[in-house]
C-alpha cells in the first residue's frame, strides 16, 4: 500500500526515544492544509502513534489501538498484534486506509492492515510517502553521526520535505 500525503519517523538513541512528522494535508494534487498533527500520545502519555493515509481512518485506528492498549494494560506488542488481527478479519475495518506507526521506550512497531507487526532491525521507522526518504536519511544519520535521535528525526525529515512533494516542513516532534 501507498498512502500519499505525510511522513511520520521514529528513531531512538541512547535511551531517547522520536516520533516526528510534517504537517501536510493533500487532496489530489492540492496541498489542503500545512499544520496537521498526525502524532498522538495515547496510554498515559507513555506511547506515540502516528498515521499516514486517510485522517479519519488513522484516527479511527489510533482509538482501537487505544482501546487495546488499556485492555492489555499498556502492552504495545500485544495490543498492536491484537489490533492487526481485527484489522486484518473485521469487515468494517478492512477498508480503512492508512498505517501505523507505534513506540514506547523499548518497541517501536509498524502495524497494517494486512496483519503485519513490524519491529524494525534497527531502530529507526518510518511510513508515508516520504517514509522511504525520511527513514534513509535517519539510518545514514544514525550509524555516521553522533546526533542525537530529536537532531535526525528534525534533519531527516527536512531532507525529506526537500524530496517529496507530499512533505512539508511543518514538523510535530514528540519525545518520550
Amino acid at each position: 500500500m501507498e498512502y500519499h500525503g505525510t511522513t511520520i519517523l521514529a528513531v531512538r538513541k541512547d535511551g531517547t526515544t522520536v516520533m516526528g512528522g510534517d504537517g501536510q494535508v493533500t487532496v489530489g494534487n492540492s496541498q489542503i492544509k500545512k499544520g496537521a498533527r498526525k502524532i498522538r500520545r495515547l496510554y498515559k502519555n507513555s506511547i506515540l502513534v502516528g498515521f499516514a493515509g486517510s485522517a479519519a481512518d488513522g484516527l479511527a485506528l489510533m482509538e482501537r489501538l487505544e482501546a487495546k492498549l488499556e485492555e492489555y494494560r499498556g502492552n504495545l506488542v500485544r495490543a498492536s498484534v491484537e489490533l492487526a488481527k481485527d484489522w486484518r478479519t473485521d469487515k468494517y475495518l478492512r477498508r480503512l486506509e492508512a498505517l501505523l506507526l507505534a513506540v514506547d521506550r523499548e518497541n517501536m512497531l509498524l502495524i497494517s492492515g494486512n496483519g503485519d507487526v513490524i519491529e524494525p532491525d534497527e531502530p529507526v521507522l518510518a511510513i508515508g510517502s516520504g517514509g522511504d526518504y525520511a527513514r534513509s536519511s535517519a539510518l545514514a544519520l544514525y550509524r555516521n553521526t553522533d546526533l542525537s535521535a530529536e537532531e535526525i528525526v528534525i534533519r531527516s525529515l527536512e531532507i525529506a520535505s526537500e524530496i517529496c512533494i507530499y512533505t512539508n516542513s511543518e514538523f510535530t516532534i514528540e519525545v518520550l
